[in-house]
């Protein structure tokens, strides 16, 4: 039996290709070799992994069935055709560079998984330059398109607005929310303009330095500006500058923090200031502005100084440590101490002294305020010698007259009694007799500590009877429980004791 010899040319072809498999099975990127009658003839093994792959027939082999395995998309999410496939356009003759795809499973149970693959396709020629077979090479970019992907989100998510501009031209190519809202653009009036259009360094604190750091691709520094508007108008910003690259291209991230609210802020905070110094400066009431620690006087307003007779250079400055209008210092560090403590003290009755040592009864009241971000004390003075005078000379008015009150009514005795004791007014608003005669038998049955039941049987009244009255008694008292009705009822002499077992006070007798 006769052995067939190979044809030479045939020999020859697979001797280059076994040598040109041994060369490429270790690279780094995936290479599948493809005949033009025999479909994908060897693939090494980074190209099956990329494609979840165990062998040849996991491919497909020929170009349809790699179609049936793999659905290929542009970067845009369209999908290829048949014969915009790689395999098909290397099958086809043609040659191509960085076409870019992304890659999903088809097969029946495939787990889901996605890839970014850039695809390169060239013809293996012979001696004579005639195309024998064809070359895909295959690079994974998933990992870069994935940060990509991440940045593209952050940067759109990013509250902060920002614009990047690619350096090679100068013109914009991202642009994210927040700059829209805050320039009033729209994407499309940003995408694609240059730096000279739209210019987001314009009245730069230091524009030259930044123009030098965007042509050079070093970091910009944060500087003032008023960046430009779509409406024509200018905002206060500060803007900075990052150099990094976007899709393998060289480009400067401009960032920029708001500033016109702030500036709003310190503008009515400059006017809120301005309203307080006029408002200080005019109160009719003494009024004083002091630390917090220490109480050591800041200003003090005109009415101050008219009733004290210090003059405002006195009291206000270096050196001066006090006011000098306290009689003691122990009212002093006491006023003090509540303010540390409470934040604020209303109404306390402190004397202090004038310039010309005459000593005035005060009311003090102080508040805790912040000006200038300085803790501070703002004090009013309130002068009430005057009318403790007055009260004093009609308390004596009164207990003058009470010598001898048999002419008087009970009612007329008791709301005299009230102007002596002015401090109970609120607390005690009615009289005795405001109550009806069978209040005044409830109350005093109260005084003697019955409790509502003991009442019912005392008085032969009904539970509810019993509770109406107490009610009534408590809100003509102003109270609201029965041991301050039963103190405001002895208060005023009355103990509930029946008339006869009592001692009658001694009538006084008229002069």
């Amino acid at each position: 039996m006769t052995e067939t010899i190979p044809d030479e040319a045939i020999l020859r072809r697979q001797v280059d290709r076994r040598q040109l498999q041994e060369i490429i099975a270790g690279l780094g990127e995936g290479i599948l070799l493809v005949d033009p009658g025999a479909g994908i003839v060897w693939a090494n093994e980074r190209a099956l992994a990329l494609h979840r792959a165990a062998d040849l027939a996991g491919l497909g082999a020929t170009a349809s069935g790699y179609r049936e395995r793999f659905q290929l998309t542009y970067r845009n999410k369209h999908p290829l055709t048949d014969g915009q496939y790689p395999l098909d356009r290397l099958l086809a003759g043609e040659a191509f560079q960085d076409m870019v795809t992304e890659v999903r499973g088809l097969a029946p149970k495939e787990e889901a998984w996605r890839a970014v693959l850039q695809w390169r396709g060239f013809a293996l020629t012979d001696a004579k330059g005639q195309a024998e077979s064809g070359v895909l090479v295959v690079q994974d970019l998933t990992e870069r398109f994935t940060a990509e992907e991440r940045f593209e989100r952050t940067f759109a998510a990013n509250p902060a607005p920002a614009i990047i501009c690619r350096r090679s031209d100068l013109r914009y190519i991202k642009v994210n929310q927040g700059f829209l809202e805050l320039s009033g653009f729209s994407r499309q009036d940003i995408i694609g303009r240059s730096t000279y259009e739209i210019d987001v360094l314009a009245d730069a604190a230091n524009k030259d330095a930044a123009i030098a750091g965007l042509r050079e691709g070093r970091t910009i520094p944060q500087m003032g500006a008023r960046l430009r508007l779509g409406d024509g108008g200018s905002r206060s910003v500060i803007v900075a500058g990052q150099p990094l690259e976007v899709g393998e291209e060289a480009c400067m991230l401009f960032t920029f923090m708001d500033m016109e609210p702030r500036r709003r802020a310190e503008e009515a905070l400059r006017q809120s200031e301005e309203r307080f110094a006029r408002s200080f400066r005019l109160t009719p009431v003494p009024t004083v502005l002091s630390t917090r620690e220490g109480l050591r006087p800041l200003d003090v307003n005109d009415a101050f100084v008219s009733v004290f007779g210090y003059a405002r250079e006195d009291l206000v400055g270096d050196g001066h440590a006090d006011l000098p209008i306290w009689t003691g210092m122990a009212a002093r560090r006491d006023l003090e101490r509540a303010i540390l403590r409470n934040g604020s003290v209303r109404s306390a009755e402190i004397q202090l002294r004038t310039r010309q040592g005459d000593i005035l009864d005060c009311l003090v009241s102080a508040e805790t305020v912040s000006i200038e971000d300085q803790d501070c004390v703002l004090t009013v003075i309130q002068d009430i010698t005057e009318r403790k005078r007055s009260e004093e000379e009609l308390i004596a008015a009164i207990e003058a007259v009470m010598q001898d009150t048999s002419w008087f009514s009970r009612t007329v005795i008791e709301k005299l009694a009230n102007l002596r004791h002015p401090g109970r007014t609120a607390a005690l608003p009615a009289g005795l007799s405001d109550l009806t005669p069978r209040e005044m038998e409830v109350l005093g049955l109260m005084c003697q500590g019955l409790g509502d039941a003991e009442i019912v049987k005392a008085l032969g009244l009904t539970r509810n009877t019993v509770r109406n009255h107490v009610a009534r008694i408590y809100s003509k008292a102003g109270v609201h429980s029965r041991t301050t009705a039963v103190v405001w009822a002895r208060e005023r002499g009355f103990t509930g004791v029946p008339a006869g077992k009592a001692k009658a006070p001694p009538r006084p007798t008229r002069r």
